[in-house]
């Protein structure tokens, strides 16, 4: 697919960092063009990257038409966890963003856009147990608000001007090789580095607080798969439910003590118990396993071992 160009709005997350290098990795450096507002470093010093805010409309056509962009993926976000601290902020970059993206993708031939919701879409009136893919959705942070508008959106876009939007609503996602950007299951990797460095963890959840989770190569492989997608296989234009494995504090706890036998966790909620309170502890994925063929490779032991051998490669490189 040499005549790809790929635009990533975002690049410099938790998700967008992983995803560059594998989507670079398939389409070639040259092909793949990496924004954030930040400055370019690290990885990005490797390819085309241009600083760009998600709000400056004018700023996101130019690069759409300076490199003939086919394919979008729009990552940028502000996370449950911070955007309650400014909501009205987080309202007007989550939505106007997204319908920034929209309206050019619509207006100027793009192919393909992808767009990721979120478990905070649900709220506290939805099923908590495997959570169906369509059931009530009340969400009660403005994230969740806006991620859910904006599922909305999607396919409002999809059945109104063919615009070949796909969306995954991710779980928590765990990664080692990028720092978390300040959501509710942040705790799940902080925990791995205050394990190895200190020994012991204070945790902003409650013990017994079982969220959905998913490891990072998952999450790049599933959002990949799901573009590559034949447009047939997506039968979902607002977001498919999307899961590995559920855990909770004291679970993962116990499990990095299979490693590290000395390591000690002990709680203090904060307001993000009260987030992540309202969202489901399980999800049923079933309809992205049989619409396009998602399976993730990872369970929490796999994850955990993995994280344990690979962080302090990261820590000795920083």
């Amino acid at each position: 697919m040499s005549d790809t160009k790929v635009l990533i709005i975002g690049a410099g997350g938790q998700v967008g960092t992983e995803l560059t290098l594998a989507l670079r990795e398939s389409y070639g450096n040259q092909n793949v063009i990496a924004t954030d507002i930040k400055e370019a470093e690290g990885i990005f010093l490797d390819g085309i990257y241009h600083t760009l805010n998600v709000l400056d409309k004018d700023a996101i056509l130019d690069l759409v038409k300076k490199y003939k962009i086919t394919h979008i993926y729009h990552l940028a976000a502000l996370l449950s966890a911070t955007a309650e601290k400014n909501p009205m902020f987080g309202w007007e970059l989550n939505m106007d963003g997204l319908l920034h993206v929209l309206n050019i993708a619509k207006d100027n031939g793009i192919k393909r856009m992808y767009w990721p919701s979120s478990i905070a879409a649900f709220g506290p009136t939805t099923p908590k147990t495997n959570t169906p893919q369509d059931c009530v959705m009340d969400p009660n942070t403005v994230y969740g608000i806006s991620k859910q508008a904006g599922e909305r959106w999607c396919e409002y876009y999809f059945a109104k001007y063919g615009l070949d939007v796909r969306s995954i609503r991710y779980p928590g996602l765990i990664s080692y090789k990028s720092e978390p950007g300040g959501g509710t299951t942040d705790y799940a990797i902080h925990i791995f580095y205050e394990a190895l460095k200190n020994g012991t963890y204070e945790c902003f959840l409650s013990e017994d607080t079982g969220l959905p989770m998913l490891y990072m190569p998952d999450a790049i492989k599933a959002t990949i798969d799901i573009m590559e997608a034949p447009a047939e296989d997506i039968k979902i234009r607002s977001s498919y439910n999307l899961a590995g494995f559920t855990f909770t504090p004291k679970e993962l706890a116990d499990e990095i003590r299979k490693h590290i036998p000395e390591f000690t966790i002990t709680y203090k909620p904060d307001f993000r118990q009260g987030i992540a309170n309202s969202w489901p502890a399980s999800i049923d994925d079933s309809r992205a396993r049989a619409d396009w063929g998602w399976k993730n490779d990872y369970g929490m032991t796999e994850m955990v071992d993995d994280m344990l051998k690979n962080i302090p490669v990261m820590m000795e490189g920083r």
